[in-house]
Parts: structure tokens; C-alpha cells; sequence
């Protein structure tokens, strides 16, 4: 895969592989064909976890709610699988710093919000976000749909395999401080695991990687899939990271 930087690179097309659809127009469509091995697992999970398995925060039964999806993308690095992540910029009132997956609201024109809308919007924000080519990409599942109650947004988690990788950045620094990507087996590594403690009586799981602090929505969703998957091993949940109001 192709390591993610703090600068925006020159983009390169890519013409197999791809989102098995237009991604500027017609269909995207989801496909397991031709992934590797490793991905088995986490495809499986996605086929089969239950909401309730994901989290207690699942969308209002009365439709109310903004939609949005993330694109959480696994590719092949130096040190094995990894995952795809980028930090919000520091200046930003909400969440400032924090690490997450790319991703946003749906647009109009992603279209019908319970069909391919929430695919098209994940690679579409990926895009936008990071400098990520959508045509390398290959979407092979969707999680559940969640529910941010601070925020008010519908998300609904999409899964993707970076099979033509393509060089990835900042796009816009007002927005996003640095792309950066975590190989797998930092993320299972029990020493780089943490409960983060906010001061509003937020409680979760959290990875310290890449000088990061991943918690939130974002750690929440690895530490379900790496469970899921099977790539969970035992850690401290008693090993805590405090967190303060700015957080």
C-alpha cells in the first residue's frame, strides 16, 4: 500500500479493481470477489453482527437523524494489513484533533440514503478528504447503521479493500491536519490499548498509535470489528487515558 503523508500527492489513475460501479453516476455496488485471504474474517463479521453487537447507540426508530457514512478501508503496507485514518484539524470546534475515518454526510446527489447512497458518500468524502482515487477501491460490506447522539448523525459504516492503492494527503488543512495509516497489528497490540475516560461520563475503548489517540465513535467500530474478526487479544481495561473537555 502506499504510505499515507501529510501532503497531497499527484493522484494516479487506476482502471481494475475499482468500486464495481460509477462512482460519479451509476451504481456502486459491493463485491467480494478476489479479496485476500486476511479479509475473510472481517467480511464475515459484516455479514452477520447485529446492531446491538456494534453499539448501544443505534439510529431513532423515527427516521430522525442526519445521514452520513464512513469508508473504514483495509490495504496491504509494509508491516501487513492496516487501516486507512486521517486527524482533524486542531482549529475545528468539534472534535478537534481527533482521529477518525474518513467520511461525512450524504450529499443529494449520493443518492437514495437506504440504498447505494451511503457508498457512494463514503467514497466520495474519501476523495474529497484525503486525495483518495475511489476507482482502487473495492467496497465488500456495510456495518450496521449507528447513531452519534452528540451530533445527531445517522452513519452507516462502509467496509473497503484498497486493492490499486493511490497516493493520499491533506487536501485541505482547514479541515484535516494529517492522512495516516495503522497497521492491523498495532491496533490488536494489548500494549497500545486503553479505556479513554471523558469528563462528561463518556466511557470507551481507545488505541494509542501513530502518536495518536484514536476514541470515540472511530474506536469504538475497530474495537467491534477487530473482536468480531477474531483479531482481538486480551488487553487491560483497567489501563485508563483521561480526556478533557476539549477533547
Amino acid at each position: 500500500m502506499t504510505r499515507a503523508s501529510n501532503t497531497q500527492s499527484d493522484r494516479q489513475g487506476h482502471t481494475q479493481g475499482g468500486t464495481h460501479g460509477d462512482v460519479q453516476g451509476g451504481p456502486v455496488t459491493l463485491s467480494k470477489e478476489g479479496l485476500p485471504a486476511w479479509l475473510d474474517p472481517v467480511a464475515h463479521a459484516a455479514g452477520t453482527v447485529q446492531p446491538r453487537q456494534l453499539s448501544n447507540f443505534l439510529p431513532p426508530e423515527n427516521g430522525t437523524g442526519r445521514q452520513s457514512a464512513v469508508l473504514i478501508l483495509f490495504g496491504a503496507g509494509e508491516h501487513g494489513p492496516e487501516l486507512l485514518l486521517m486527524e482533524r484539524a486542531s482549529s475545528l470546534r468539534s472534535h478537534a484533533g481527533q482521529p477518525s475515518f474518513p467520511g461525512g454526510a450524504l450529499d443529494p446527489a449520493d443518492g437514495d440514503p437506504h440504498g447505494d447512497g451511503p457508498l457512494r458518500a463514503a467514497l466520495r468524502e474519501a476523495e474529497e478528504e484525503t486525495g483518495l482515487d475511489p476507482t482502487g477501491v473495492q467496497l465488500f460490506g456495510v456495518l450496521p447503521k449507528l447513531y452519534i447522539p452528540v451530533s445527531g448523525f445517522v452513519v452507516t459504516p462502509v467496509l473497503g479493500w484498497w486493492r490499486e492503492p493511490s497516493p493520499v494527503g491533506v487536501v485541505d488543512p482547514g479541515e484535516t491536519a494529517r492522512v495516516f495509516t495503522v497497521p492491523v497489528a498495532d491496533l490488536t497490540n494489548p500494549d497500545n490499548r486503553a479505556t479513554a475516560l471523558h469528563p462528561s461520563g463518556y466511557r470507551g475503548p481507545a488505541f494509542l498509535v501513530e502518536s495518536a489517540l484514536v476514541w470515540g465513535f472511530t474506536a469504538g467500530v475497530i474495537d467491534r470489528l477487530l473482536h468480531f474478526a477474531g483479531w482481538e487479544h486480551p488487553w487491560d481495561r483497567e489501563k485508563q487515558v483521561p480526556l478533557d473537555w476539549r477533547s
